[in-house]
């Protein structure tokens, strides 16, 4: 037979003996629960962020240790989420720490059915030469009857929803001096 101290350790007979019946108090907690800490309480900084899922803009604090992100929640500071997330903002930790997230830039070869590694700057360049190319064979510098129209056709944008108004300024410029003029954002669709 257990002794007597046994079940005085139960959580049940001590809200029962407390007159704490709904289990709301200390009477509740156990050796285990006592032991616990928040996850964040150990991280070296908390950087303020914005959820990058949509354009809502929820406050995020990102817990970050060793230079290495711990965890992100809700932003109590915030304006327009007042520390709550959405189910995907909640999950934007695995976005940025999951093992399953690519690190280094993937290239596929026209034709090729395997992927290879290549250096971000080869990609930067690539894509510069892509638009380049793009933009110089459809070029059009005057209309039918010779109206100046300096623009091209072939190259879009499509703007996320989390661009602040300083990004779309920045990105309207560059487009406009590319000349593109399919510039549209993914808030308005």
């Amino acid at each position: 037979m257990p002794n007597a101290s046994f079940f005085s350790s139960w959580p049940l007979l001590n809200q029962i003996r407390n007159g704490d019946l709904l289990g709301l108090g200390e009477t509740a907690k156990s050796t285990r629960t006592r032991q616990l800490s928040p996850r964040t309480k150990t991280a070296d900084r908390i950087v303020k962020s914005i959820c990058p899922y949509c354009a809502v803009g929820c406050g995020q604090n990102v817990y970050v240790k060793n230079e290495r992100i711990i965890d992100i929640e809700g932003d109590p500071d915030s304006p327009i989420s007042g520390g709550r997330l959405c189910p995907k903002g909640s999950a934007s930790f695995q976005l940025v720490t999951g093992n399953q997230r690519e690190q280094k830039v993937l290239y596929r070869r026209p034709h090729a059915g395997d992927w290879e590694t290549i250096p971000l700057d080869r990609a930067l360049d690539m894509v510069a030469e892509r638009v380049k190319a793009a933009r110089d064979c459809n070029w059009q510098h005057t209309t039918e009857d010779g109206k100046p129209l300096n623009r091209t056709l072939s190259i879009a944008h499509l703007g996320g929803a989390t661009l602040d108004n300083e990004e779309n300024y920045l990105i309207k410029k560059l487009c406009c001096g590319l000349g593109v003029v399919q510039v549209e954002n993914q808030a308005r669709i």
